[in-house]
């Protein structure tokens, strides 16, 4: 699939090869400095004892947008906080959209904020408020001199 990211290409690849993520078929659909976006069919797998989207599930989504947006200029970038507010549940056969947006950046951290909607009726699932520690090391794909 092409995708039209605002990031070089082998870094953009690389930053969409999580494993646990494509387990969970959790779709990026566009990573640019600072900013990410993905989406998740709620499949019968991950939902949790009670018939709704486990929240380990919903949040594999917020950490793997979160992870993209963070890492998205190139240096690898650790998660050191994240809080997360459970405000709905998703169904069965819904589709969860995670967007990560970056609030704050300095040399050693960033500060992101990530929201999860349910697509079809743009219902908050959860808000995550997260931090990272951003370390000096390129990440594959990365250009000289990012961010």
């Amino acid at each position: 699939m092409a995708h039209a990211d605002d990031l070089p290409h082998e870094l953009s690849a690389y930053l969409r090869k999580d494993p646990l993520a494509v387990h969970l078929g959790i779709e990026i659909e566009e990573i640019r400095p600072g900013y990410a976006r993905a989406r998740m069919i709620v499949r019968a797998e991950t939902l949790n004892a009670l018939g709704v989207a486990h929240g380990g599930a919903t949040m594999s989504l917020a950490d793997t947008v979160f992870a993209a947006a963070s890492n998205s200029h190139g240096r690898q970038a650790l998660a050191i906080d994240l809080h997360t507010e459970f405000l709905s549940a998703g169904a069965l056969g819904e589709v969860l959209v995670g967007v990560a947006e970056e609030l704050h950046l300095t040399r050693r951290m960033a500060v992101y904020r990530v929201s999860v909607v349910a697509e079809s009726d743009g219902r908050r699932v959860a808000e995550v408020l997260a931090r990272v520690y951003r370390r000096d090391d390129p990440l594959p794909g990365a250009e000289v001199g990012s961010s």
